[in-house]
């Protein structure tokens, strides 16, 4: 049983708004029924009633959107349509498949091969394509790095992705990723330090960020067991980067740790967040450790009135 946002009543089937995520009865079941935050950009071409991979509503004489300009089909029809809604899902592929191909190269084409394909470093950042590769690559002799950050975009992802649609959740993926990276390695020029830097924490900490603006009392479960709210995490996040940048912090956060990547990623998320408030909105509880239906249904993102994973 569900509840109706609007007038409360309870639900054996409830109604989910596609566009804003709530949850509601037959009555209120329409987005001016309900009072849809999107209602004001309904006639706009980059707002939330939109399709393909959000460039812009289907405008069958050309809206000039990123799609029309690469000839890319991003309808339901099309080869790209299989992305809209699952970037997530499609960033952590890549991330295991790009850790798969680091061991095989590594072992196979020797340390130089492999650091100039996957590792973004002080020496060589003019590798303009380890800007984004890195991203997806992740530390070699375990899976404590690879899993911690997938754990992250797989929680957090599925939110934002939700509610920036694909294409800006895209963006804010890479460009966060990126910059976070390009970030760490300037303070490794400037400090003389020759590592590089690998890894989606940084994209992974500005999705956190970025939700944590949109809804700073949102609870996180951890274990169905501590409640957190969503600001606390992204705080200590911030002070643990912080002092691992000036060496004040635990000593495992000063050692081979991008904390300035960690840093610019917050930011990053902090200030898109900022601007992108206020559209949607988003789940008041998320609950770590299982359970629940996936997303979109009762339970899911957006259901009544949490998320539950």
């Amino acid at each position: 049983m569900s509840s109706c946002d609007v007038c409360g009543q309870s639900e054996n089937m409830p109604y989910q708004c596609h566009h804003c995520g709530g949850t509601f009865c037959a009555e209120h079941r329409l987005p001016e029924a309900h009072d849809c935050p999107g209602l004001d950009q309904w006639n706009d071409p980059g707002g939330v009633f939109d399709s393909g991979f959000d460039d812009s509503v289907e405008d069958r004489g050309g809206s000039g959107g990123l799609a029309d300009r690469l000839s890319l089909n991003t309808g339901p029809g099309g080869l790209f349509g299989y992305f809209r809604g699952n970037m997530t899902y499609v960033f952590l592929g890549l991330m295991w498949v790009t850790f798969l191909l680091q061991h095989i190269v590594a072992f196979t084409a020797g340390a130089d091969v492999y650091r100039a394909l996957f590792v973004l470093t002080p020496q060589h950042p003019e590798y303009v394509w380890t800007w984004f590769t890195s991203i997806f690559s992740h530390s070699l002799g375990g899976f404590w790095h690879i899993g911690g950050n997938s754990i992250i975009i797989f929680f957090f992802g599925r939110i934002v992705e939700r509610y920036l649609g694909s294409k800006r959740f895209t963006a804010l993926f890479i460009v966060s990723g990126a910059l976070a990276g390009l970030s760490q390695i300037a303070l490794n020029l400037l400090q003389g330090s020759p590592y590089g830097v690998l890894g989606a924490s940084g994209a992974g900490l500005a999705i956190m960020a970025f939700l944590s603006v949109l809804n700073p009392s949102l609870r996180v479960y951890i274990w169905f067991l501590i409640p957190v709210p969503i600001w606390v995490i992204t705080i200590g996040y911030f002070a643990l980067s912080v002092g691992g940048i000036f060496g004040t912090g635990p000593s495992i956060l000063t050692g081979n740790v991008a904390n300035m990547g960690h840093l610019a990623g917050l930011i990053i998320g902090l200030l898109y967040g900022v601007k992108m408030k206020g559209q949607q909105r988003v789940p008041q509880q998320l609950q770590f450790g299982g359970g629940g239906r996936g997303p979109g249904g009762p339970g899911g993102p957006g259901g009544p009135g949490r998320g539950r994973f």
